[in-house]
């Protein structure tokens, strides 16, 4: 009976493993299978095997894909236990970690008699103990370890910690990074538009991938971070973790690949991580990252196993009263945060540093700054940290009981220095063969430069330049020779947002667009490897650059030249009359080779390229109405900023009327605010009409608005361009052309499809629903972006389309629309009225 007894209750055990956990459950980590899973099975606590040094130590840790995002026990002592530990839950209610026996209790949840009846882990990772009507009596959100997961609330009163490492948000809304409860070595603030006062602040992190601050006086949580995958797709856990090195990051982990990867960190420089190298250790890099060492030969290591734990004088300064010494670390300095750095710093020159720390018997090192601003820090006798690297502005002393013993690197390179002051009988000769190949070249110049207007060298040079031209490769052209090209840039073809574009006859006879750019931002370097990338981007439907000039601050690129002029002079001219009408057939050629273009830069470029300015005249036709997208690449290289920290009126960059809802929301530019500018020249093509303009034809509403109730009443003739009545339509191809139109301009990106998709359901491969209105009532825009991940909206009809066939329907995610940012647009209505430079 006994046995029968044992055998139930271990089924009952296996049925709740991934529900409820009952009081009495216990978790070994003798026994591998033994866990508590959440409903989803997204996450589970168990045992694990977190230090690959001690095979025979386990942490009870909540993990997804074996990564821990909490950790019994782990800011008391770590959390460790060997394998007769075990994981406990009471059935006075609490939960314990213990080891070997159950008197030895590690850590416990202290909620002993308080009425908890169960436990469970839920769907976001959070492990929750409960009483009988179901209230939180203790969680692991509001116990944090060293991670903060989505759906978590971090708040003034929560503290992160790994090893001497915290973190926490301060009541300003600042969130700091501290060593040992004291240095604050990062401490990063609100930006400035922020201009309020917290009452009781909180960070969440959104799964989108975006670190927010929320607070009771803001009517809209603010934006700390980004994460560098922001809003990607597919099923990915994005955390917020301190780290044992002291960093603050955010990783992603795809559901089952069982990795984790780096999105953000808090210092990009890991060596000014306060303490990262020990005490007297020096942070330096080397080919694979940050490395610890000592200062010179007179320290040794702490630890000669783990070279972070610091280093100690080989002799104590007590043992030397008179003969201690300044040991001269150049290109260093001795880190220096808050609240110590108020305390230890003063004017003074680089000797007058040197002795006072010499001098002062409380100073142990002082670093002197080379920076211009005259500073010297001294260190106190506490724990000093170092940082050594070839473009430190600073030189440092430590007091050594002397002589000074620098570090075989040092005296290697000494050594090296004197070798080089002897000229090897080599080097003599490669001079000498250098400088006769110099004259050569330098008499060469000067031919060139005497004959160079002759005829028949000017034939001959012509003939090289149209090789140099068919190979491919970007030809680099002198200002002298474009503005002889352009006959002093005359004839002007036309002007945009990135500058002027000339009409030029190059050396080999062929006619060239010449565009003159404006403001440039970029140094020679970067310049030309944006000139590069440009120019391997090669595609039928993309306008080819054939060169550059660099010469000072002249910047121009030639492109091929398109004799049929951009798509705007034929569908907003009124001189149709002439011949310059584009028939039906053309114009949905045109939007086709235009989706495929900008299909190439989206998904088959190494690099995804975003434009951020289509629109009609940045679509050129060839001499047969093949459509070509120019000026792709030009918003990185005429600023090259980050567009997610970008203002509103000092980076945006395109034209009213075809601006992404998410432009004016200050939200982070992606491939999808090039299919919002899509949409809106996709309906132009159809309707003739721009798509900001009012009249009485389109009931003085905006184009699209319009174009939308007509739509929805069946009246697809109102909508076509009345210049085409009398012409034979496919009218097939019309209505797919205007359904796909309303879902490329729908105002969340999500809700978006891929310039992929929306080739292919121009093609007919899909059969495309009814799309939703480009504007609803409801829902805020920016707050939707953020909230909406917290759904199913990741899971965009973009991404879960099903595979190409006649009969499958494409499906999408249901938004609701924004009317604020509607509200966005009317009160942007000054910038909305002009185009944006």
């Amino acid at each position: 009976m006994k046995l029968i007894s044992i055998i139930i209750f271990t089924v009952i055990v296996i049925t709740i493993q991934a529900a409820d956990i009952l009081p009495g459950s216990t978790l070994l980590p003798s026994n591998s299978n033994s866990k508590w899973s959440s409903p989803n099975n997204t996450f589970s606590l168990s045992f694990l095997q977190l230090d690959p040094t001690n095979q025979n130590t386990y942490f009870a840790a909540i993990s997804y894909n074996n990564i821990p995002i909490w950790i019994a026990g782990a800011n008391i002592n770590g959390g460790a236990v060997d394998s007769s530990g075990a994981l406990r839950f009471l059935t006075n209610g609490d939960l314990q970690l213990t080891n070997g026996n159950s008197s030895d209790v590690v850590w416990s949840s202290r909620t002993a008699n308080r009425g908890v009846s169960l436990a469970l882990v839920d769907d976001n990772g959070n492990l929750v103990l409960r009483n009988g009507s179901g209230s939180s009596l203790w969680s692991s959100f509001d116990n944090p370890t060293d991670t903060i997961v989505p759906s978590q609330s971090f708040s003034i009163d929560h503290v992160l910690r790994s090893g001497v490492y915290s973190f926490r948000l301060r009541n300003n809304g600042n969130l700091s990074l501290l060593w040992n409860n004291s240095i604050i070595y990062y401490n990063s603030g609100l930006n400035s538009s922020a201009n309020v006062n917290l009452t009781s602040p909180s960070l969440r992190m959104q799964p989108i991938g975006i670190l927010s601050l929320f607070d009771p006086s803001l009517s809209n949580p603010l934006n700390v971070v980004y994460s560098s995958d922001y809003a990607d797709e597919g099923n990915i856990l994005r955390f917020l973790k301190l780290d044992a090195d002291g960093n603050l990051r955010i990783y992603s982990s795809t559901q089952g690949s069982g990795t984790q990867s780096v999105r953000w960190a808090a210092l990009t420089d890991q060596c000014q991580v306060f303490g990262y190298c020990g005490n007297f250790g020096v942070c330096s890099y080397n080919e694979t990252g940050p490395a610890c060492g000592c200062p010179s030969l007179n320290f040794e290591l702490t630890d000669l196993n783990d070279s972070r734990k610091g280093c100690k004088r080989k002799v104590d300064l007590s043992n030397c009263p008179s003969n201690a010494t300044m040991l001269q670390l150049d290109h260093a300095k001795f880190l220096t945060y808050p609240p110590e750095l108020s305390e230890q710093i003063f004017s003074a020159g680089i000797s007058a540093c040197r002795f006072n720390c010499l001098v002062n018997g409380a100073c142990v090192a002082s670093t002197s700054l080379a920076d211009g601003t005259g500073m010297c820090y001294i260190k106190q006798p506490n724990f000093v940290s170092g940082y050594q690297a070839s473009t430190l502005p600073s030189t440092s002393f430590l007091k050594i009981c002397g002589p000074s013993m620098p570090n075989p690197s040092v005296v290697s390179e000494t050594v090296q220095e004197k070798k080089r002051g002897r000229v090897p009988g080599w080097v003599v000769a490669l001079v000498v063969v250098a400088s006769l190949l110099g004259l050569i070249l330098l008499e060469g110049g000067l031919w060139w430069w005497c004959f160079r207007n002759n005829s028949k060298f000017a034939s001959l040079s012509s003939q090289y330049a149209l090789l140099e031209y068919a190979s491919g490769a970007p030809v680099q052209f002198t200002f002298k020779e474009l503005q002889r090209a352009t006959k002093g840039f005359k004839e002007k073809l036309g002007a945009g947002g990135f500058g002027a574009v000339y009409r030029a006859v190059l050396a080999n006879r062929s006619v060239a667009a010449v565009k003159q750019l404006e403001g440039i931002e970029q140094g020679e370097k970067q310049f030309r490897m944006e000139v590069a990338t440009i120019s391997s981007t090669h595609h039928l439907n993309l306008v080819r650059l054939i060169g550059f000039c660099s010469e000072g601050r002249h910047r121009l690129l030639v492109y091929e030249f398109m004799k049929n002029c951009s798509l705007d002079k034929f569908l907003f001219s009124e001189d149709h009359l002439s011949g310059r009408l584009l028939n039906w057939e053309q114009r949905f050629n045109i939007a086709l080779g235009t989706a495929r273009g900008i299909t190439y830069l989206h998904e088959e470029c190494r690099d995804c390229i975003v434009h951020c300015d289509i629109k009609p005249e940045n679509i050129l036709l060839d001499e047969n109405y093949t459509a070509k997208v120019s000026d792709f690449g030009l918003a990185k290289l005429i600023n090259p900023k980050d567009h997610r920290h970008r203002t509103l009126t000092s980076h945006v960059r395109g034209t009213r009327g075809y601006l992404a809802p998410e432009w004016l929301a200050n939200l982070p530019i992606t491939s999808k605010s090039d299919v919002y500018s899509y949409g809106m020249v996709l309906l132009e093509i159809v309707s003739g009409k721009r798509n900001f303009e009012v009249s009485e034809e389109t009931n003085r509403k905006k184009c699209s608005l319009w174009a939308y109730e007509e739509f929805e009443r069946g009246n697809m003739e109102a909508i076509m361009d009345k210049k085409l009545s009398n012409q034979e339509i496919d009218m097939e191809q019309v209505i797919r052309a205007i359904q796909v139109s309303f879902w490329c301009i729908q105002e969340q990106p999500s809700q978006r499809p891929t310039m992929g998709k929306v080739v292919q359901m121009l093609e007919g491969i899909f059969e495309i629903d009814q799309p939703p209105a480009p504007r609803a009532a409801e829902g805020s825009f920016a707050g939707a972006i953020l909230n909406a991940s917290s759904t199913s909206a990741l899971s965009t009809f973009a991404a879960s389309a099903p595979a190409p066939s006649s009969s499958s329907s494409f499906q999408t995610v249901g938004f609701q629309s924004s009317a604020s940012a509607m509200n966005v647009e009317r009160q942007s209505s000054s910038l909305l009225h002009s185009e944006i430079k």
